[in-house]
């Protein structure tokens, strides 16, 4: 961004810690703009740590929804800044880089879903969180990984059902409850490339952890295999959302866990269960969209009240009722 070189001087030799640091200075200009910061759990250690939520998506939006707030500085991506501008549309909803998009999001257009509609009419629209307002709108339903099972769920087992854009949360929510649905072939680029050989390896390694798993993972339908036919212990393996894996890891008795997801949760889980020792599926497994966030880039969207996040009137009239089933249903 053109703006990247000047943020990083205007930052420069400041420290992170202390009473005149960076992190002391963004909740300082957050208490005079009256801004919440809403992280997610990918988001970089020192983001997270001044952030007044941390969260997955269904969380963030809940926070977003509910804030009293003036301002919400939404450090995760594109995305999630719309949702909340949506649930929140008084509010100033800021994203500290634009270009922190997603790339499952991306697998998906307003005209691909228009045109998949139109090949099945009377057909219910599911889409995961992971995508746009204009996605969002043309939706009957939205869900997270947290929710996605009690969404299909609620749906009429008369009704076809259309899940977009994830093709392997679509196949393992088919397998959990049952229904046959028609699945968008999208994928996360970090989820897509933790593989069941990895797994297998880290299993290995590591025979006493517990082991999480996130179902955008490309080794989720593997996993939900091996789980039927015995090959993996039942009792130390977990299909689970981030926010799943966090209530996990706090209330285990495990003291060890191998967790296949994006490796930002880490930092999450080391500062609630510091006695605790976690171990990432796979090196390496870093959204390089979530990461774009930055300490300096919050403090600078706070100072200038920039990326202003905003979704048009007809748009997110559209989305909200999406949405809102999405945050109603847990």
């Amino acid at each position: 961004m053109a703006c990247t070189n000047g943020i990083a001087t205007r930052y420069q030799g400041l420290e992170v810690g202390g009473p005149d640091g960076l992190a002391a200075h963004v909740k300082k200009l957050a208490a005079e703009r009256n801004a919440v910061i809403l992280a997610h759990n990918y988001q970089v250690p020192e983001v997270q740590d001044v952030a007044d939520y941390v969260g997955d998506s269904l969380g963030l939006s809940r926070q977003a929804a509910a804030t009293d707030a003036d301002v919400i500085v939404f450090c995760g991506v594109h995305f999630m800044a719309e949702t909340a501008a949506i649930l929140s549309p008084e509010k100033t909803v800021l994203l500290p880089d634009l270009e922190a998009g997603c790339s499952l999001a991306a697998t998906i257009t307003a005209k691909d879903l228009q045109r998949w509609r139109d090949e099945h009419p009377g057909a219910v629209v599911v889409s995961y969180v992971n995508t746009t307002a204009e996605v969002k709108a043309l939706s009957d339903y939205c869900c997270t990984s947290g929710n996605a099972e009690a969404v299909i769920n609620a749906i009429p087992s008369d009704k076809e059902i259309l899940f977009c854009p994830d093709m392997f949360l679509g196949a393992y929510l088919e397998k959990k409850t049952g229904r046959k649905m028609r699945i968008w072939m999208g994928e996360c680029h970090v989820h897509a490339g933790i593989d069941p050989a990895e797994i297998g390896e880290m299993r290995v390694k590591n025979p006493d952890a517990d082991f999480l798993i996130h179902p955008e993972c490309g080794c989720t339908a593997q996993a939900m295999y091996g789980l039927e036919m015995g090959d993996l212990p039942k009792d130390s393996t977990f299909i689970l959302s981030t926010e799943g894996m966090a209530r996990h890891v706090a209330r285990s008795p495990r003291r060890r866990f191998v967790v296949a997801t994006e490796e930002g949760i880490l930092h999450r889980m080391r500062k609630e269960a510091p006695t605790k020792e976690f171990v990432p599926a796979t090196r390496g497994a870093v959204c390089h969209f979530m990461k774009r966030i930055t300490l300096p880039k919050v403090a600078w969207a706070l100072e200038e009240m920039e990326h202003r996040i905003t979704v048009p009137p007809d748009v997110a009239a559209a989305a909200r009722g999406a949405i809102d089933r999405m945050v109603a249903i847990s």
